[in-house]
């Protein structure tokens, strides 16, 4: 199975007096960060990929920049666990890749969960996407990264 660990592009922070962090949208840069990236993973999913995405609108309008269908996750909400991503992710069970657009810290500790065996505080940058597969190695299941890419690269 493949996962893609998608990080939501940079978006405005909180205004004095705002409260609702999931209203936050992106930035005119995170708007672009999103589009290039997008652009790239058109060019490498396959059509069978299933794309979840929080119910934040940047992370809504990030998955948007995909211009494919995708589903709203509530438990990919930004306090959202590693389990319930697993989850929603169906992992590693899943027959099709999936992405998952969501946010800090819970892909961070997603991809240190899955690639050590501990959940570990890693940073995954705005915009960018963390590529891992599960497949069977010697009886047993293997997680292998196989790319990381930023916006800022492309």
């Amino acid at each position: 199975m493949d996962l893609i660990l998608w990080r939501h592009a940079e978006a405005h922070d909180l205004r004095e007096g705002e409260t609702n962090d999931l209203a936050r949208t992106l930035t005119p840069k995170g708007e672009r960060n999103a589009a290039r990236m997008a652009h790239w993973l058109n060019q490498v999913l396959p059509a069978t990929t299933r794309v979840l995405a929080s119910p934040a609108v940047r992370t809504q309008q990030t998955a948007a920049a995909l211009e494919r269908k995708f589903r709203t996750v509530a438990a990919l909400a930004p306090d959202g666990s590693v389990d319930a991503l697993l989850d929603a992710a169906r992992w590693p069970e899943a027959r099709e890749p999936v992405l998952v657009v969501g946010h800090q810290p819970t892909l961070g500790l997603a991809a240190a969960c899955l690639l050590c065996g501990t959940a570990q505080p890693w940073s995954i940058r705005k915009g960018a996407i963390w590529w891992l597969r599960c497949r069977e190695r010697n009886g047993g299941q293997q997680v292998a990264l196989l790319t990381v890419q930023s916006p800022s690269l492309l």
